[in-house]
């Protein structure tokens, strides 16, 4: 971040690394999938490069950690796919097309949500309910050196969907995201301002030096 925006809170949002699942393009949300050899390593490559003292992710800086396995939080749970756990979109449209369902338009998850599961109005809901928590913790401390910085482990649809909704859209607006297996995507506050929720579309590395 720039100099002027050091001190804005950020709120780092990090994917799960690689499962077989998530490798296939399968949708996996209640069932209990192990990484791959893959997906340790880049678990493990995203924290030595940006979690640490002077890093990225500085644990000096921190004020919260939530995931659906630390600090424990439904509102970060995976979409729940409901009937189309485990199927790939292309499975989930032809199943749903044998139904009679979609005759104009494709199924979009975004859009449509998942039957038997969640739609986009409930993952709104509990994501909604999380944003106002971390706001509620960052609003005092927009210009301080106090820690606030949050960080939030999910997996890939959360991810963006809390990034679409940190934003103001709708689930179903046209905003294309996209969330790498154990990457690390970065939300923050233009101006120093908790009404200016903002996305960090680039940024500086911290110098090592």
């Amino acid at each position: 971040m720039s100099d002027k925006d050091v001190s804005t809170p950020r709120v780092f949002l990090i994917r799960h690394g690689q499962t077989e699942w998530s490798q296939n393009g399968r949708h996996t949300s209640t069932t209990d999938i192990p990484l791959t050899d893959r997906g340790e390593k880049q678990v493990r490559a995203s924290a030595k490069y940006m979690y640490g003292s002077g890093k990225l992710i500085d644990p000096a800086k921190l004020a919260k950690v939530y995931t659906d396995g630390y600090e424990i939080t439904e509102s970060l749970a995976e979409w729940h796919y409901g009937e189309y756990e485990g199927l790939k979109p292309a499975e989930i449209r032809a199943k749903r097309k044998a139904q009679g369902l979609d005759k104009d338009q494709e199924w979009e998850i975004w859009r449509d949500g998942c039957e038997g599961g969640e739609s986009p109005a409930q993952v709104s809901s509990r994501i909604d309910s999380l944003i106002k928590t971390i706001r509620d913790l960052q609003a005092p401390h927009m210009q301080d050196s106090e820690p606030k910085d949050v960080v939030l482990v999910a997996h890939g649809h959360l991810t963006r969907a809390f990034a679409k909704r940190w934003l103001g859209y709708e689930l179903s607006f046209p905003l294309s995201l996209m969330m790498e297996p154990g990457g690390v995507g970065v939300l923050s506050y233009q101006h120093h301002n908790i009404n200016e929720p903002a996305l960090l579309l680039g940024l500086g590395f911290p110098s090592q030096e």
